[in-house]
């Protein structure tokens, strides 16, 4: 009887080490925590960790050590991420009129809201008007809002690119008249008025490596190979375009998803960011969904014109933050990634984010070092090698032999 309890014990002991090792053995690297002092800290990921991490952060794992014993410790992913919120305004238009200095919209609203942009819709479908925009609280004092402000339409069958949206600073008035500069009647189909508020979100510079311009006349393009140092998030581009005069053509982002070799030499998978116009009118500004990247390719449209003068880009991405909690700060942390085959995590805590405190202390996420444990799951099958199963069979035979003879003799 004490024989068999020792052994179950042995059992138990070598079960819990087996346990430990197996929270972290199908990660490949491992990086070292330090500074938790506190339950809840937060921490910015490093830009050398994507380039092993799997592109949807699945396999990230944060693992607490204190001598046999292992914790998994919960977290939130966060990214401050670029965001638009439009809210319409309810307004009738009690006004139309004409005199030589153009066409005249008048609009009122329910209620004196804080609009700043007005979306025009027109049935005309190429046009290049002046547009003066104005405020008023009585309809009959007006205060200028726009002046020489240009909208724009071409349609054709290379192009389809309208520019009507007012944008300006936030106004407050309960009318609002629209002034165009135009030799014909504009046919004003739709007004949408609406407040725009913008989440810049926050964001980090992105260096490039090489910035590499081909023009190609056969097929009218402009393309723009640009390699960054490594993997990183990616989310806002703005391109430095130049002309001598107005432009407007279409524009294609891409960046790469994999690479194969051929014999003409390396060549790039590539997924789409974003799809668009670049303008004289509009900022070279995109903005597109987080996504990690080392290498970009930017088509220009040129049709027929002459391609434009580009002499630089400015990237960013938004930041990604973890925001961990640690239930033990006497243990040894360590965040483990590179496993490709991990799933999301699911924690409780997503379902109580309010309740985490406001102002968290960052902690300090170490070098990328390869996880020792790794090792185990790494070498080759235990049982390839013939002599080791014998061995086992023989361990098993010895054992049952021991316990069938104990069993006789009571």
């Amino acid at each position: 009887m004490m024989l068999k309890l020792k052994i179950n014990l042995l059992l138990l002991l070598l079960l819990s080490i087996a346990i430990a090792k197996a929270q972290t053995n199908t990660y490949k690297f491992k990086r070292d925590i330090t500074g938790v002092n506190s339950v809840w800290h937060s921490m910015k990921l490093p830009d050398q960790l994507y380039k092993n991490a799997n592109a949807g952060f699945e396999d990230l794992r944060i693992f607490g050590i204190n001598g046999k014993d292992t914790i998994e410790v919960p977290y939130l992913l966060k990214q401050r991420a670029y965001k638009v919120n439009t809210k319409e305004s309810a307004f009738k238009r009690i006004n139309q009129s004409s005199n030589p200095n153009g066409y005249y919209y008048t609009f009122q609203s329910d209620a004196t809201n804080t609009i700043n942009q007005i979306n025009l819709s027109f049935k005309q479908g190429n046009f290049d008007w002046q547009v003066t925009l104005e405020g008023s609280n009585d309809n009959q004092t007006w205060f200028s809002i726009l002046k020489d402000y240009r909208i724009l339409s071409i349609k054709n069958d290379d192009t389809d690119y309208q520019f009507t949206k007012l944008s300006f600073p936030d106004s407050k008035y309960q009318y609002f008249r629209v002034a165009l500069k135009s030799p014909v009647q504009p046919e004003l189909l739709e007004a949408k008025i609406s407040k725009t508020d913008t989440i810049k979100g926050t964001y980090q510079d992105v260096k490039y490596k090489t910035f590499d311009i081909k023009n190609d006349a056969t097929i009218k393009e402009t393309v723009i190979d640009v390699v960054l140092e490594n993997p990183v998030p990616l989310s806002y581009l703005k391109l430095n375009a130049q002309s001598d005069f107005d432009f407007y053509r279409s524009i294609k982002i891409e960046y790469v998803t994999d690479s194969f070799k051929t014999d003409k030499g390396i060549q790039y998978n590539y997924a789409n960011l974003y799809e668009g116009t670049i303008s004289s009118l509009e900022k070279p500004e995109y903005h597109f969904e987080n996504t990690i990247t080392s290498r970009l390719k930017i088509t220009v449209q040129n049709n027929d014109n002459k391609p434009l003068r580009l002499s630089g880009l400015e990237l960013k991405g938004n930041v990604y933050e973890i925001i961990a909690r640690f239930d033990n700060p006497k243990y040894t942390y360590a965040l483990y990634y590179g496993n490709e085959k991990a799933t999301s995590p699911s924690y409780e805590i997503e379902k109580f984010e309010s309740k985490i405190p406001a102002d968290l202390t960052s902690v300090t996420i170490g070098h990328e070092q390869h996880n020792p444990a790794y090792s185990i799951i790494a070498e080759k099958p235990l049982f390839e090698n013939k002599a080791w199963l014998w061995v086992l069979m023989a361990v098993i035979i010895a054992l049952l032999g021991w316990f069938s003879f104990k069993m006789l003799r009571n």
